[in-house]
């Protein structure tokens, strides 16, 4: 004997619909300072992200460039640790990691930044 679902409205429930959810990527800093091309680095995104272990395929997922941000808008599930640990392999392919942090915004939930480390405190430690 099968159940079926019937809600208030005396339908049977559909899929939930999924709100695309969009991470945000500030390399402000770095682009201004000309250390990095953020052209680059959408393409890094676009051929790195993985979909159901292939990469190449992005499906739902949008890799879009405005100005010194990327924004990726995703309608399946994607982890903003993943894209936390793409930053940081480009990062390091381009042999910036040791001077660039990706650090996640305190403002709001779904954007990384990129800073620099703060090597100026170091020195002063140095010094002493």
């Amino acid at each position: 004997m099968a159940v079926t679902v019937v809600n208030k409205a005396g339908s049977t429930p559909k899929a939930a619909k999924k709100k695309a959810i969009t991470f945000t990527i500030d390399c402000t800093k770095p682009v201004e300072d000309k250390i990095m091309e953020i052209g680059s680095f959408e393409k890094f995104l676009t051929d790195k992200i993985k979909v159901d272990g292939k990469t190449g395929v992005l499906g739902d997922i949008k890799v879009v460039r405005e100005k010194s941000k990327i924004l990726v808008t995703a309608d399946t599930q994607v982890s903003k640790r993943y894209l936390k640990y793409l930053t940081k392999k480009y990062l390091k392919k381009h042999n910036v990691r040791d001077w660039l942090r990706v650090i996640a915004s305190n403002k709001d939930r779904n954007v990384y930044e990129l800073r620099y480390f703060n090597i100026a405190n170091n020195e002063e430690e140095d010094d002493e």
